[in-house]
């Protein structure tokens, strides 16, 4: 069954990237000015590069990992729920052509990113000039002439740097683009404010946070009470006292 509605889901989300409205934060051609150290990485070590993109991808959980993203009908066939990093190595060492597309199909729909025209054609170019190559090799082995297989050897060595070229760029994209989701540039969010002391009931003073200390004097002056007021005041006159209570002629 799930053989059958491969081609049918396949063509689908194919149909569904058309419509994504979001674009790469960088196109193909601009990849090498956008991060030209992590290019030359990609380009020299194109299957390393694969891996640590796929696994960053899933957000370092490589319990979320499947087979090609779930692209291929191979996909969730190969055991790699009991080994996910043997797996994927794997993948990128034996399928690294399929790693990277899968890779981009994931970043595409989990982003809703679509391609460029400009990538289009450029990713067109490489697979076309690829198949090229590969008939033209077909072709000199069968017929045997000199001439045609080396023109043959190098339209295939053409297509090989075109190919790694195209792949290292797709890649730095992927990367750019996961370092635009993960925060690693642009407007950084706002700084979380220090620890500020409270002032306590049992405190003389509160705490003083910001405000110079000078000015206010923290102990009562010498002296105090000043010498204007009298510190014994005068007793108070003595009244006669009244009349005793309850008055007489009442029972007691």
């Amino acid at each position: 069954i799930r053989a059958k509605m491969a081609p049918k889901f396949d063509t689908e989300k194919m149909q569904e990237r058309q419509n994504f409205r979001n674009v790469w934060h960088t196109d193909l051609t601009h990849t090498i000015q956008g991060d030209t150290p992590y290019c030359c990485f990609a380009l020299w070590c194109a299957p390393c590069a694969s891996y640590l993109l796929r696994k960053r991808a899933l957000y370092n959980d490589m319990s979320r990992y499947i087979c090609c993203a779930g692209y291929m009908p191979c996909s969730g066939r190969c055991g790699e729920a009991k080994c996910p990093q043997l797996c994927l190595a794997t993948e990128v060492f034996c399928c690294f052509g399929t790693s990277v597309a899968s890779t981009r199909f994931l970043l595409q729909d989990e982003f809703q990113i679509q391609t460029t025209q400009c990538d289009n054609c450029i990713i067109g170019f490489m697979v076309c000039l690829s198949q090229v190559a590969c008939i033209f090799s077909i072709v000199a082995c069968i017929v045997g002439i000199d001439e045609l297989s080396e023109a043959s050897q190098l339209l295939s060595c053409l297509s090989d740097m075109v190919y790694c070229t195209v792949c290292a760029c797709m890649q730095t994209q992927h990367k750019v683009e996961m370092d635009k989701r993960d925060g690693k540039f642009g407007p950084q969010p706002m700084a979380v404010p220090p620890p500020q002391l409270m002032s306590r009931i049992d405190q003389a003073t509160p705490p003083a946070i910001g405000y110079p200390p000078q000015g206010y004097p923290q102990h009562p002056p010498q002296g105090y009470p000043s010498s204007g007021y009298p510190q014994n005041p005068p007793a108070y006159p003595q009244y006669p006292p009244g009349p005793a209570y309850p008055p007489q002629g009442y029972p007691k």
